[in-house]
């Protein structure tokens, strides 16, 4: 479990701030749905809560199915690094000392905060591109 931990936004990320991730009609995005389940619930979510949490309103499966929990937790699945969340929407996230979850936009002074926190440790969120490899 991920605790202690901030992931900041990736270098190649798409905005500097925080910005909500467009709505769009149809099928929310991946980020849609992280970012109305983080902002709605700060600190009340694992990421395995995050991640079954969306593969139960993608898949129209009942989030108290403990046998379908299990059997998606038995599994390896992405952590808050590969979120667009973090990667392209200008959010950085913590993890609490339980591994519960908040989002902090980029520009606020409570990222910078965690950035700063020697009791935390400092990751950053995966890159969009692959980096050019030098030949």
């Amino acid at each position: 479990m991920i605790t202690n931990t901030f992931i900041a936004i990736a270098e190649d990320s798409k905005h500097r701030m925080g910005v909500e991730p467009p709505r769009r009609d149809g099928t929310p995005t991946l980020a849609q749905i992280h970012y109305d389940l983080l902002a709605e619930h700060p600190y009340e979510l694992t990421i395995d809560d995050l991640n079954f949490t969306v593969h139960c309103l993608k898949n129209g499966i009942d989030k108290g199915d403990q046998a379908a929990r299990a059997a998606f937790l038995s599994k390896g699945h992405p952590c808050m690094r590969a979120s667009p969340l973090t990667k392209s929407y200008g959010f950085g996230a913590h993890y609490n000392h339980a591994g519960k979850i908040a989002l902090y936009p980029a520009d606020s002074v409570a990222y910078h905060k965690f950035l700063q926190d020697p009791q935390v440790k400092v990751e950053k969120a995966m890159r969009n591109k692959r980096a050019e490899e030098i030949a």
